[in-house]
C-alpha cells in the first residue's frame, strides 16, 4: 500500500474489456507514476491510498482475466490550514 497524488486521467479509444466503465487515474507516487482503477471518486490534486495487490483489484473489477494491477482505496483528507 502507499500514497500518491492523482496528476490525471487515462482515456483510450480501445481498452481490454475488463476496464470498461472504470474510471483509470494516473497516480504519482514514488518512483513512478502508476495507472489505478478508481470507484471512490477520486480527481486531480487528491491524494490517495493505492494498493498492488492484484487479487483485489481483479476481484474489484470482476474478473481474473484483467491487465490492470493497480487500484484506489483511500482518499486521504487534507488538513486545514490554521489562520
Amino acid at each position: 500500500m502507499l500514497s500518491g497524488k492523482v496528476i490525471g486521467t487515462a482515456s483510450a479509444t480501445v481498452k481490454h474489456p475488463t476496464l470498461d466503465g472504470w474510471k483509470l487515474l494516473i497516480v504519482r507516487s514514488d518512483p513512478h507514476p502508476v495507472l489505478a482503477v478508481d470507484q471512490l471518486g477520486a480527481g486531480t490534486g487528491d491524494t490517495v491510498m493505492i494498493t498492488s495487490d492484484g487479487l483485489f483489484t481483479s476481484e474489484l473489477v470482476g474478473t481474473k482475466k484483467t491487465p490492470i494491477r493497480w487500484s484506489v482505496i483511500g482518499i486521504i483528507d487534507e488538513k486545514e490550514k490554521q489562520k
